[in-house]
């Protein structure tokens, strides 16, 4: 779930969130450089790098990748991951508040981050910042728990309602597998900003976690972090007793979805 005006609760949590936030398959970036080759002489940027878990098949192009990160934190910790590579600079700073000449970039890509960004503003900044043939990638990680211990899954459940969803004071929603139904809806957004050649895929892959890593793992979530400290303890405490009383581990099913959308 996102909750609107939490951007800044990643940026407390920066190392977590690198060191358990997955990156994305090598068959997903093999589809974008089939859509948008890239090489020394390209330009190509990043909206939201985060932890940096979708910049280095990027810059092992050659291209000069220029990344928008409104965590400082993040910032600073991707100039030192990524301090080797000359063709690498980053700005701290909102994407919707960056000023970019037009018509310069080849590839304008965001991963898990772009849902941040108001629809609107976003596409068309993006539209005029790309060069004609330029690419917009958009992707981003879907995690589906427990798909295969449904007594632990409904353990969970329960431990949301009466912790998460009781602190937002939400009516519980039924979590659904990722579609390819759904990736096709979010590629045609696209089209209204005057994007053609539009394409999407999907890709799957499964994370096995402990108790503790998985607890960890919700630690990097911002609507999981913005809940107040006390009940958030006792919150993933009751997770983790679950994932040990069901087995001693949880695994998470992965659908990642990739829109690419060119510029006239």
């Amino acid at each position: 779930m996102i909750v609107e005006g939490l951007e800044w609760t990643f940026d407390t949590v920066a190392s977590a969130y690198e060191k358990f936030r997955p990156g994305y398959t090598d068959e997903l970036y093999k589809v974008i450089f089939d859509y948008i080759p890239l090489n020394e002489s390209c330009y190509a940027a990043e909206i939201g790098i985060g932890g940096g878990q979708a910049t280095l098949p990027i810059l092992k192009t050659g291209c000069n990748l220029t990344a928008v990160e409104y965590g400082k934190q993040f910032s600073e910790l991707c100039e030192e991951k990524f301090r080797e590579y000359r063709n690498f600079n980053i700005i701290t700073n909102k994407f919707e508040n960056v000023e970019f000449p037009n018509d310069t970039f080849d590839l304008i890509y965001s991963a898990s981050a772009f849902h941040w960004v108001p629809e609107d503003i976003g596409y068309t900044k993006v539209f005029s910042m790309l060069k004609s043939g330029g690419a917009f990638a958009r992707f981003a990680n879907h995690p589906y728990p427990a798909k295969d211990n449904l007594p632990l899954a409904k353990e969970i459940d329960r431990i949301y309602a009466a912790h998460y969803y009781k602190y937002y004071n939400r009516k519980q929603k039924v979590l659904t597998e990722y579609s390819r139904e759904d990736a096709l809806q979010r590629a045609k957004i696209a089209e209204k900003y005057g994007f053609a050649d539009i394409k999407y895929a999907i890709f799957h892959r499964t994370r096995t976690f402990s108790a503790n890593e998985y607890s960890a793992l919700l630690g990097t979530y911002s609507d999981h972090i913005a809940i107040e400290e006390n009940i958030r303890k006792e919150f993933f405490l009751k997770i983790e007793e679950a994932i040990n009383n069901y087995g001693g581990s949880i695994t998470v099913y992965d659908t990642i979805d990739l829109q690419l959308a060119r510029k006239p």
